[in-house]
């Protein structure tokens, strides 16, 4: 009995310690969110993505993003497990769905696209900007920003029409995981930001200093500005290219329904948003209490609230306006959709999570 009573002390003790450095290491600042918004109008709900089929990727998991090339090919990053984010690969998926392995970056590859040479342009967690070229050899082309901080989750990319391209990451001072995820989500300080690179002068400049995990990247049609997603904020980005504004940066939209990920550009302009989940009432609520939050990012990550299963995904005018809002509110069918891509009638939808991509017809 005795020998019992001392192991249960030493485990209390041990929770106890462990609660406590967990409580310390979070330094959140307190916001608090906008009401959200109703889900009426353009963005009333609806289960039209409960016709998506699925493309399997053979049990790996975590199609971040999406990038199609010339023949119609589909390619994209992918990790070992829900709870492996270190190592990973870039498969390429054929027309005829077949799934092979393009390249072996031993690392997660989150936002992609191909230049103009059919260069593919992806942000690698372990190298920061990469190149690949199409027999599958890896090109670092930055890893750090021009003061010299790390691209720690170099998290989206695009590329406009004079080459330059334009990439979002993250973090500067934490590497990707769930737990550090959680921690940028209920920190709320400005880390990472929104960048360019341009390929003539291998320079990088910085032209978001500070994003609130910064995510989605996008270019506009008329190249004049590019977007990027403000997660935490539920709010969408705008940094100026060109014209009056140039170099400025203004909210494109804010108060969304949902956690905003990934956003792309369509022929017309216009624009898709993916979204992780809905807005969650606990997280709204717990936004503005510093000790609240520090409290549950103490506890171990199986007693803290998980991301709701819910599929959304939005259609954005190129001035900002929702135009329509397409769901599964049931989350059987697209349980996330981290990024959106649209090709020859189709929506192709990632998922950090998810072992397969989403193929949903317009």
């Amino acid at each position: 009995m005795k020998q019992f009573k001392n192991t249960l002390f030493s485990l209390s003790l041990l929770f106890i310690t462990s609660f406590i450095l967990q409580a310390c290491s979070l330094k959140p600042l307190a916001w608090t969110p906008p009401e959200k918004p109703k889900l009426e109008g353009n963005m009333a709900v609806n289960n039209l993505l409960q016709s998506t089929e699925w493309i399997d990727l053979q049990g790996w998991v975590g199609p971040e993003d999406i990038a199609i090339d010339k023949e119609g090919n589909l390619y994209c990053g992918v990790h070992v497990s829900s709870s492996n984010f270190d190592e990973g690969r870039i498969l390429k998926i054929d027309t005829n769905g077949e799934v092979t392995t393009f390249c072996n970056t031993d690392a997660w590859v989150t936002g992609l696209v191909f230049d103009k040479n059919q260069q593919l342009i992806a942000c690698d967690q372990k190298r920061g900007i990469i190149s690949v070229n199409p027999k599958g050899k890896i090109t670092v082309l930055a890893s750090k920003d021009e003061y010299g901080r790390p691209f720690l989750i170099p998290n989206d990319v695009d590329i406009a029409e004079n080459s330059i391209i334009y990439f979002s990451s993250t973090s500067s001072k934490m590497t990707f995981s769930k737990k550090n995820a959680r921690k940028l989500l209920m920190e709320v300080k400005a880390d990472g930001g929104l960048y360019s690179y341009d390929p003539s002068t291998k320079k990088v400049k910085t032209l978001i200093d500070g994003a609130y995990f910064g995510n989605g990247v996008a270019v506009s049609k008329d190249n004049d500005f590019v977007l990027m997603v403000d997660l935490t904020k539920y709010r969408i980005m705008r940094y100026w290219i060109t014209g009056k504004y140039k170099g400025t940066t203004d909210i494109f939209i804010d108060n969304l329904p949902g956690i905003p990920n990934g956003v792309s550009k369509r022929k017309d302009g216009s624009f898709w948003v993916g979204f992780s989940t809905r807005r969650s009432d606990i997280l709204d609520k717990i936004q503005p209490n510093t000790t609240l939050k520090k409290i549950i990012y103490s506890t171990p990550m199986w007693l803290q609230p998980k991301q709701e299963a819910f599929g959304m995904l939005m259609h954005l005018s190129s001035e900002g306006t929702i135009m329509k809002t397409y769901y599964d509110t049931t989350g059987v069918i697209v349980s996330e959709a981290s990024s959106v891509e649209e090709h020859n009638g189709f929506l192709y939808i990632g998922g950090d999570l998810t072992t397969h991509i989403g193929k949903y017809t317009l």
